[in-house]
């Protein structure tokens, strides 16, 4: 297995140490604080991408009827886990979580606890090969039943829009009618002391994470059939009362193959 560096931070890391999560290094919060320090409302674009997803998870299982979960880019288990809050719902839902990174690896047996009636499985694989994701993929889950991908904050890290924009094209062509792609990412437009934080990141020679304008996150959805209200900042997709709905710069929505 890759040895794990913990002499530098790490982005999976730093986003567990946002998220309240204990997998991460003192130079990891250190990280994070600097980043903070500059832009405290990182935290909160942590949290309400993971609340997002649950959101969404809880759609998936109670209004679509989905039972089939693929998340890939799954980054370090934390809080709600994709699986956790599908069979909390639906206790024979099956979750394939994928990643290709060490420290994700190492912490896979917490991903992989699942109720009786259901199953958890952890491939490790890259992003850019969705071929071979949707083979493993099929060990687990019935590939030819409608299935949820969901790319939660994953593709920020792809170089290129259009070839992001091909990844998704390529998942969502190996599922059949009746799936879903639930998405979320970091998105221009909204915030700019974000942007300016993360831009200076991005330049420190760390692993980059591109926000990208809405319209292009919309773009990922084309040819679906978008849930409403469509893609809008996560804290406004289906709210629960009483949350605050502030606009951050952070889009997602949920949209179903025809």
């Amino acid at each position: 297995m890759t040895e794990i560096d913990t002499s530098v931070p790490h982005s999976a890391r730093i986003w567990n140490y946002w998220l309240g999560g204990k997998d991460n290094y003192p130079v990891d919060e250190a990280a994070g604080d600097a980043y903070t320090a500059v832009f405290p409302g990182i935290v909160t674009i942590a949290r309400s991408s993971r609340a997002f997803l649950g959101r969404s998870i809880t759609h998936l299982v109670q209004e679509a009827g989905i039972r089939q979960f693929l998340d890939v880019g799954t980054g370090l288990p934390t809080v709600d886990n994709t699986h956790e809050v599908a069979q909390r719902l639906a206790p024979e839902s099956k979750i394939v979580y994928v990643d290709n990174d060490p420290l994700v690896l190492a912490h896979a047996r917490a991903l992989l606890t699942s109720s009786a009636e259901g199953a958890t499985s952890y491939e490790d694989l890259s992003l850019y090969e969705p071929d071979r994701i949707l083979e493993a993929a099929a060990r687990t889950l019935d590939l030819s039943r409608p299935t949820a991908l969901i790319l939660s904050g994953i593709l920020g890290h792809v170089d290129g829009y259009d070839r992001a924009r091909g990844l998704v094209r390529a998942f969502l062509d190996g599922l059949p009618s009746g799936s879903y792609l639930s998405l979320n990412e970091g998105s221009r437009g909204t915030d700019p002391v974000y942007e300016q934080a993360q831009d200076a990141y991005n330049e420190t020679g760390a692993v980059p994470y591109f926000l990208r304008p809405i319209d292009q996150i919309e773009g990922y959805f084309e040819g679906l059939d978008l849930v409403d209200p469509g893609v809008v900042s996560v804290p406004l997709w289906h709210p629960v009362p009483g949350a605050d709905t502030t606009p951050i710069g952070q889009h997602g929505g949920l949209g179903r193959k025809p």
